[in-house]
C-alpha cells in the first residue's frame, strides 16, 4: 500500500468536509494522505468496529453484505462524495473491483469533534494564537490534543469552553514555567517550543531530568488534581508559547469528564474480568497493605513507566483516599489507557483494618499462628 501527499482542495470536494473551517481543513490535510489499494483487497470487513471515515477518490468499490453485492461505488460519482458505509460496526464489506483504488481515511472521532465545534461556534484560532502568529503549523497543538483518546471523553461543549478560557503565555529560553514545591495553579499545553522536566532529590539538588516536552504535550495536571505541591520543575529549553488553563477551569471542564469512578464491587468485577489493580502509593505504603494481585507503580513514576503498561488492560487505580489515584488515572486516560479510580480509596475498604497485613503476610500465616 502506497501513500501520496494530499492536496487541500481535494478534501473540499467531500461532504461534510466542505463545511469545516479553513484552519481545521488545513490541519486535517496535513494529517491525511492519499492511499492506494489493489484489486481484490478489502478496505474494511463487515462487522469491524474501526473508527475511520473513508472516501473513494478513484477506482471502483463493491459493497458486500453477507456475501451479496448491495452497491457499486465509483470514484468521482455523487455517491463517492459521501463517506463509504460509515456505520460502526461496519454493516458491509468494501472490496476493490477495479485494478486499484485511491482513497483517504480520516480518524472519525477527530472529524466528529471538529464538525461539532465548528457548528456550535466554538473557538477562533486567531483568538488563541494571536493574529501575529501565522504559519502552516500554528494550530497543530490543537489537533494533537483532539487526536488523543482522552479528549474523546470530554463533551464538545466543555472543549469549546476549554479553548476559549485558555490564556496565552510567551516565554524565553531558560524561563521557569513550574517550580518544584510551588502550589499548583495552571494546566499547560505547549503550542510552540520545547521544555525540560526535572525533579530535585536529596542526592541531586541540580535535579534529575525526567522528560523533554514539545508541541502538543501537556503538563501540570498532577498538582491540580491531587491538591499537592508541584513535584517537578519545568523550564523552557527554547523560546516558545504555552496555553494555560486555570485550576478551577481544569477541574470542572477537563478533569472530571475524563475520570471513571468505580466502587469496590465494580473494581473487583473489573479485575475478575482480566483487569489489574494499579496502586500508586509509595512502596512502603504498598508493603503495609494492598489489594490482592495489585501492582505498585508510585504516582511520580507513572510517566516514566508508561511503556511497561499493557494498553489492552483495564487498570483500576487506587491509593488511600483516591486523591493520588485520580491523578494517576488522569495521566493514563490522557495517554489512551483504560483506567478507573477506586472511589474513596483503600481507606474505605476492609483492607485498611489490618494495616500490618499485606498479601504476602497473609499467605505466610499458618493456621497455628492465626489461632495463637
Amino acid at each position: 500500500m502506497e501513500s501520496k501527499p494530499l492536496e487541500l482542495g481535494l478534501l473540499r470536494s467531500f461532504s461534510p468536509l466542505d463545511g469545516l473551517k479553513s484552519e481545521n481543513l488545513q490541519s486535517l490535510a496535513r494529517r491525511t494522505s492519499l492511499q492506494e489499494l489493489g484489486a481484490g483487497r478489502l478496505l474494511f470487513k463487515q462487522g469491524e468496529a474501526d473508527k475511520y471515515t473513508y472516501y473513494l477518490i478513484s477506482g471502483v468499490l463493491e459493497l458486500l453484505q453477507d456475501g451479496r453485492t448491495i452497491m457499486i461505488i465509483r470514484g468521482g460519482s455523487p455517491e463517492a462524495r459521501n463517506p463509504i458505509a460509515a456505520a460502526s460496526p461496519r454493516r458491509c464489506s468494501a472490496r476493490v473491483v477495479s485494478d486499484r483504488i485511491e482513497y483517504i481515511g480520516i480518524d472519525g472521532n477527530m472529524l466528529d469533534m471538529m464538525l461539532t465545534w465548528d457548528q456550535t461556534g466554538s473557538y477562533e484560532v486567531n483568538e488563541l494564537h494571536g493574529v501575529d502568529d501565522p504559519g502552516p503549523a500554528s494550530d497543530d497543538w490543537m489537533t494533537t490534543l483532539l487526536q488523543t483518546k482522552a479528549f474523546h471523553k470530554v463533551p464538545p461543549a466543555n472543549i469549546q469552553a476549554i479553548f476559549m478560557r485558555m490564556q496565552r503565555v510567551d516565554l524565553r529560553t531558560g524561563e521557569t514555567v513550574i517550580k518544584q514545591g510551588d502550589e499548583g495553579d495552571y494546566f499547560y499545553v505547549i503550542v510552540k517550543g520545547t521544555c525540560s522536566v526535572t525533579r530535585e532529590t536529596p542526592l541531586n539538588k541540580a535535579g534529575i531530568k525526567l522528560a523533554d516536552l514539545g508541541m502538543g504535550d501537556t503538563f501540570g495536571e498532577e498538582a491540580l488534581i491531587s491538591d499537592a505541591r508541584r513535584n517537578a520543575s519545568v523550564v523552557m529549553t527554547s523560546d516558545g508559547t504555552l496555553m494555560r488553563l486555570s485550576k478551577e477551569d481544569f477541574r470542572t471542564l477537563l478533569n472530571e469528564p475524563m475520570l471513571e469512578w468505580v466502587d469496590l464491587q465494580q473494581a473487583e468485577d473489573i479485575v475478575a474480568r482480566g483487569g489489574q489493580w494499579l496502586d500508586v502509593r509509595l512502596p512502603s505504603e504498598f508493603e503495609n497493605y494492598h489489594m490482592p494481585g495489585a501492582v505498585n507503580l508510585p504516582l511520580y513514576f507513572i510517566r516514566l513507566k508508561l511503556k511497561s503498561l499493557d494498553r489492552n488492560t483495564h487498570y483500576v487505580v487506587c491509593c488511600d483516599t483516591s486523591r493520588r489515584s485520580s491523578a494517576g488515572a488522569y495521566i493514563l486516560s490522557e495517554r489512551g489507557f483504560r483506567a478507573s479510580v477506586l472511589r474513596h480509596g483503600l481507606a474505605a475498604t476492609d483492607r485498611s483494618i489490618s494495616p500490618g497485613l499485606n498479601e504476602k503476610a497473609l499467605q505466610d500465616t499458618s493456621p497455628s499462628d492465626a489461632s495463637s
